[in-house]
Formats: structure tokens, sequence, C-alpha cells
């Protein structure tokens, strides 16, 4: 999953989400189209797309970080600037191209193109919704803190230029940083408790991160006088830091009694503007609940079929203990990645358009306190440091041992290969190996957390029941290995369900924190450790009900598109087919595969 706290959907391809890897020739038709197209002259560009041209130039001056991330450069030595009057700037830019765009001529476009168009539109509708209605800049400290060591990360985690270069970058981004904590400091209004707790709770990690991370990544760089400058700049942002922090426990924390929640009204058109759905709320919760009272049951049964004599919550503990131990856990993920991949081949349950996988490391510093497991990619304009991040969550030092093994019991068997399928294969890097093939900046650039979420998430069940993980039965008895894997798939699969239903409770006001907590525990099946961080990711991360809903999305789609096709429904024409069309809402896509705009649940 992508970092919760930096997320905006439609993603303006935001760092640290998804993956663009090498391609080889296997992805057919894109692929040949694209080299036709590469020995042609090009075609002079329209209108429309020189408005994208400049919408996306416009955009990226307000967010550099976002702009190194996709693999424009030029905006490598820039810092966004967090002051209000930046804010007010980038409201009228939204304004004007949300205008620009509604003028154009749709009439004169492709349907491809049209769509095009309405995701663009969208962008600048949540970009308004976000600075002017929902306004985390006024209440969420981690924005300030968490933002910095992103935009410092994004240059030191690729060596797309060398290491003097890259670090010249560095520190040119680290001596605009003090602008960041002057406009923190004049931005801040009455935030939420939960949300300055969390920013207290990230910075030690991120002060870690620019004390040691930092440094030893420009090891190689021997150019004293540059390595003095840079001591110099990351010396000062890591005091600016410690004094961030001390201002936040000392004077804002005491002062932090705002309301985290959106309300119901900002809630429907972030789903409407984001996601294209525009299905009521009390029909939204139907839905979450109808699939969790689904899971529940499916968890009973195969709860049952693993030891009748045991309950369900009896057995989930048991396999709660199933985990390495905490040095081995990323060795433990690297072990499943060349299985899945091989299965997915041998299956045909999707192309794979790289024989190269990705590279298992500690989450960075910064995200620890929000995520379990995310996938970091280079961006699909990326074209020399091409490398792909899998990212795990250790226990930190300082835990106690229930938190190390609470924490741990979120990476048992089940769910270890449901995480590697959701980060890897074939989920999140399989499915942004095939976004650099769309056919259109905007498809590359822009999408949906319904689709890229939902894809992810729609994998993990999808590949159990294409019989991953099956072993040979003994003396005609149950397979307790699969079973185990089928329990942990639906473990994370309730744990959505509660996203699901949470997200939306307590942001509509009928649900308080606690109660959140409570229900991850007894609804989702959760740790009371994972329970607590993923009901703080949620009060600043709303809609994570897209893992979810998109995967439902996704599943009828599938459905509609397989009594289309008949006879001639083969599973993996239809990944093919969903996954090159880049991750716009999944309403954009079945106009495209079903012709029609039925609706998506």
């Amino acid at each position: 999953m992508p970092n919760p706290v930096l997320r905006s959907i439609p993603l303006l391809f935001l760092v640290l989400t998804f993956s663009f890897n090498q391609v080889a020739a296997q992805v057919k038709s894109g692929t040949e189209k694209a080299r036709q197209q590469a020995t042609e002259k090009p075609a002079p560009k329209s209108d429309f797309d020189k408005l994208v041209d400049e919408f996306f130039d416009g955009y990226f001056r307000f967010h550099p970080t976002s702009g190194t991330a996709a693999g424009f450069h030029q905006y490598d030595t820039q810092l966004e600037d967090y002051s209000k009057a930046a804010i007010e700037q980038e409201i009228a830019f939204a304004r004007e191209f949300r205008d620009k765009f509604e003028k154009s001529n749709v009439a004169e476009l492709s349907a491809d193109t049209a769509a095009d168009r309405q995701l663009v539109i969208d962008t600048n509708k949540s970009t308004l919704l976000e600075l002017q209605d929902i306004r985390s800049w006024e209440k969420n400290p981690d924005r300030y803190s968490s933002g910095i060591a992103n935009s410092v990360f994004v240059i030191m985690s690729r060596s797309f230029a060398p290491p003097a270069a890259r670090l010249r970058s560095v520190i040119e981004r680290e001596r605009k940083m003090e602008k960041v904590f002057q406009a923190a400091h004049a931005n801040l209004k009455n935030p939420p408790q939960i949300y300055t707790e969390v920013a207290l709770e990230q910075l030690p990690g991120i002060v870690r991160f620019f004390q040691k991370d930092v440094p030893g990544a420009f090891k190689k760089v021997k150019d004293k006088k540059l390595l003095a400058e840079f001591r110099s700049a990351n010396g000062s942002v890591i005091q600016q830091l410690q004094q961030y922090q001390s201002w936040l426990k000392n004077e804002l924390l005491p002062q932090s009694k705002g309301d985290f929640r959106i309300g119901e009204a900002n809630y429907r058109k972030k789903l409407l503007y984001e996601e294209m759905v525009d299905i009521p709320i009390e029909r939204l919760l139907q839905i979450g609940n109808e699939d969790l009272r689904r899971n529940q049951q499916a968890f009973r049964e195969v709860a049952a079929q693993i030891d009748p004599t045991r309950s369900p919550q009896e057995i989930l503990e048991a396999l709660e203990k199933e985990h390495p131990e905490p040095r081995k856990l990323l060795q433990a993920f690297r072990d499943v990645l060349g299985g899945l991949r091989r299965f997915i081949v041998s299956k045909h349950i999707v192309t794979i358009p790289s024989p190269v996988p990705p590279i298992l490391e500690e989450t960075p510093p910064f995200m620890r306190a929000l995520t379990f497991a995310s996938m970091d990619t280079p961006g699909p304009y990326e074209t020399k440091a091409k490398e792909a991040f899998f990212n795990v969550t250790l226990p930190e030092a300082n835990w106690t041992a229930q938190h190390v093994a609470e924490h741990m019991a979120a990476f048992n068997r089940g769910t270890i290969i449901s995480t590697a399928i959701h980060e890897a294969y074939p989920g999140h890097y399989v499915q942004f190996l095939w976004v650099q093939h769309a056919n259109s900046k905007v498809r590359k650039l822009l999408g949906s957390g319904s689709n890229a979420e939902g894809w992810a998430h729609y994998c993990e069940q999808m590949m159990l029941d294409e019989g991953y993980g099956k072993t040979a039965r003994h003396n005609g008895g149950p397979d307790i290995s699969f079973l185990k894997l089928r329990l942990g798939q639906l473990q994370d699969a309730l744990l959505r369900n509660a996203r699901f239903i949470v997200g939306i409770e307590m942001h509509t006001g009928k649900m308080k924190f606690d109660e959140g907590v409570d229900f991850f525990v007894k609804e989702g099946y959760q740790p009371r450790a994972v329970a607590e961080r993923e009901t703080k990711r949620g009060t600043s991360d709303p809609t994570y009900l897209v893992y979810t809903l998109g995967k439902l999305e996704i599943m009828k789609l599938r459905e509609d598109y397989r009594k289309l096709r008949g006879d001639k429904f083969s599973l993996q024409e239809f990944h093919d087919n969903f996954l090159r069309q880049g991750f716009p809402p999944v309403k954009v896509i079945r106009r495209s595969l079903l012709g029609n705009d039925t609706p998506v649940l």
C-alpha cells in the first residue's frame, strides 16, 4: 500500500506508491505499438495534449517531490512551499485548470481521451476539496515533518544521477526546510490530538533518518567542500526537527483539541472525485457489512476444517504465533516471491512485464508508525533508476516484548503470503509495470485508490481461488497448509472490511476512536496493536475503504466480462485488458471493456 499520510487520490503519482520497472517484450499489443511509434516521427500534439502538459507542468511546480518521484528531475532542487500564500496560489491553479478542462470540447475527443479529461477535472476538484474544505494543512503536523523526509528520500533512494549530483539536490532541498517549519507554526490550528500524537510518534524515526540514513546514502561522495555543505545543511534540519518535536510536545499537543472527522458531505465528495463512486453512504455501509459477514462466515468454516474441536479465535491465535523471528522476516518474504511468480506464469494468471523482482528492505523511518508493508517504486518517466523496493516494517528496538509479539502476529505464514501477493505478485508491482504502457500521460500519472488497492486486494483472494498453495492431501484429509493460507487471506480481508466500516463511521460521526479500535479487534479479528495502528491511520486516511470497494468492483466487472465473452473468456485476457487501462476508477474500465456505464456494484 502507499504511504497513507502522503496519499492523495486521485493519485498524481505521489512518491512511495507503486512500481515501474524495465519491461520485457511480453506486454503484447502495448509494447508492439510503442515500438512502432518509437521509429516514427512523433505526431503533432493536439490542443488537449498541450493542455495536459500545461497542467502537469503547473502541478509539479507546486509538488516538486512528486515531480522527482515521477522521473522529472528538473524539480530535484526544489521543495514544496507549505505557506498559506502558496496554498492560495494552488487553489487558484486548481480552479483555473478545472475550468479549462471543463470548457474543452469533449465531442472532439475519443472515448479514452474523454475519460482522461474527466480524470483531470476530478483531480482538480479533489485538490480544491482538500485545500478548501478538509484542510489537512491546518490540522496535520505530520504533513510537514514526514513531507520533508520524503522529499529527501526520493533523491537518496535511487541512483538516477551520480551521488555527488544527488547530494547537491539534497542540500538545496534541505536549505529550504526552515521555511517548512515556519509554515507549520503559522498554519496549524487546533489539530486533532491523534494527529499530533502520530506526528510525535513518527518524529524520532525521522530524526534518525536525517542523522544516519541520509549521510549513509552518500558515503561514496569524496568532495570535501560538498560534504561540508551537506553537514551544515543536514545538521540544521536535524536541529529544526528537534525543535519542532519539542514544540509539538510542549505547546501544540496541549492545544490539540480539534476534530479529525471530515463529515458526511465531504466524504461523499471525496469518493465521487477520487473514485467516481456516487453510492449513498448508507448503501455503502450495507455493502461493507454484507461482505464483512460473508468473510466472517467463511473464516468460521475454514477454521472448522482445520480443527473442529477449537473455536475460530483459538485457531487464529495459534496461527498468529506461526511467524518467523523478526530478524528473519525480510528473508521470509524473499522466500515466497519466486514461487508466486512461477505460479502466475504456469497458470496463465496475468502477463508479468519484467523478469526483475522488487528489492526487499525495511520500511523507511517516516512511514513506520502507520504502515506494515508497502511498495516503493520509481515513476513512469524515470529512465535510469528502475529499482522497486518492497518495504516491510520490522519491530523497533524500544518496543516491549508484548508489542513485538502483537506486531509479528500480523506476519504469520498466511498473511506473509497474502501481503506478498498484494504488494508484489501479481499486486502493486505487476500492475504498475503495466502502467508505463498506458496510452497517455494522464493514465501514467493519474489514477484511483479503488483501482490500485482494489486490484492488489482482489489478487489476494484470486490467487488462492486459482489454487496457489494447494498441496497433495494425505489419506483424503483436509489440506491443512492451504487452509491456513486461506485463513490468513480471510483475516486480511476482514482487516479491509473493518477499514471500510470504521472509515465511514468515524468520519461521519457515528463511531468514536476507541470504538474503532474495538471494531478491528472484535469484527476484524485483528490483534490490538494492529487495531490501534489501523484506527490511527483511519483518522487521516478516511477513504481507506478503497481496498474492499475496489475488490468488489473488480469482481463484479470480471463476472460481467465473463458473461460478455462467454466461451471466449480467459482470466489472463481479462487481467491483461484490465491492467493495460492504467489505474483509473473502475467505472472508466467498465466503459472500455463492456461498452456501457452500468453500476460498478
